[in-house]
């Protein structure tokens, strides 16, 4: 090819390469904007929140679409700290921590043991029971409480924290599930070497099993620790006494249907309620991000 077809060729090639190369370098810049405003939009409950923490309690919803305040009030930390009922926040947040450890410990180990036994112990209706257990996931909670409210009513446990920790113990079939993929992607032949070598069933869990699969393990404890810690129906239900309400009950104390709310201190106090969350998901992302997309691996 010769003449003005070359040339011609050749110009559209040059004016493509240049398009190319101009999109490459608008793409990045144009992706992170998009994804800083999209990050934006999701995080400004939690800023106005902030914000609004440090409003007067009466001009908080005056001057909503304004996000700063007027005048800085500080003293709603203070006021929010010193609690309702009694009772300092800091009471609060120990009730629960107290549930918020015992529950993840319970179904973190509970959930594990009985991963183990669906996906490496043979015994009868195997499979039908893991399918009862996979149903579960899809029936509602609010249809078990009823039930569950009666039989703990029967068991004396009423305005304890043991109806919320103790079924806990009992597994979560989530947590089942994500375990189960995991301990089916570990080779059998370790099963078979730690048997040979006079290992039995439960050392075989605790010594092989578990400490290959700590990353599901991880993200079972983090996703429970969320979970618990922001639960309010549960001490709703079975809490009376101010000296056992949890967090979430102490938040809704400053909510006063006969008098006026004290929103700043409420506010305030949900920002401190909101940094054990936000360090737990920093320093522990990367095992939420390997035990979700590790649970996929096989089976």
């Amino acid at each position: 090819m010769d003449g003005p077809k070359a040339q011609q060729y050749s110009t559209i090639a040059g004016t493509g390469m240049q398009r190319g190369t101009l999109w490459r370098r608008v793409k990045w810049p144009l992706y992170h904007i998009l994804v800083g405003a999209l990050a934006l939009l999701m995080l400004y409950p939690i800023i106005w929140m902030f914000f609004s923490s440090f409003k007067e309690s009466r001009t908080i919803f005056t001057t909503a679409t304004t996000l700063l305040p007027a005048e800085w009030i500080w003293t709603n930390y203070v006021t929010g700290w010193k609690g309702i009922g009694g009772y300092s926040f800091g009471h609060y947040i120990w009730n629960s921590l107290v549930i918020v450890v015992l529950s993840t410990l319970g179904v973190v180990l509970s959930s594990a043991l009985i991963a183990f036994g669906f996906a490496r112990l043979q015994f009868v209706g195997r499979t039908f029971w893991f399918g009862v257990m996979m149903v579960t996931l899809m029936l509602p909670h609010d249809v078990v409480l009823v039930p569950q409210y009666i039989i703990f009513t029967k068991l004396g446990w009423l305005n304890t924290i043991w109806p919320i920790v103790v079924p806990q113990f009992f597994g979560a079939p989530f947590f089942i599930f994500l375990m189960v993929q995991f301990i089916r992607t570990i080779p059998k032949e370790l099963d078979e070497a730690a048997t040979i070598d006079g290992c039995g069933k439960f050392r075989l869990f605790l010594q092989i099993i578990m400490p290959l699969i700590k990353a599901s393990l991880a993200t079972a404890a983090i996703f429970s620790f969320y979970w618990r810690w922001e639960d309010l129906l549960g001490p709703v239900l079975y809490l009376n006494s101010p000296d056992k309400y949890t967090v979430s009950m102490g938040l809704k104390m400053f909510l006063d249907s006969e008098s006026a709310s004290n929103w700043g201190g409420m506010f305030a106090m949900s920002m401190v309620s909101l940094l054990p969350v936000i360090l737990v998901f920093f320093l522990f992302q990367k095992h939420i991000v390997e035990g979700i997309s590790s649970s996929g691996i096989k089976g």
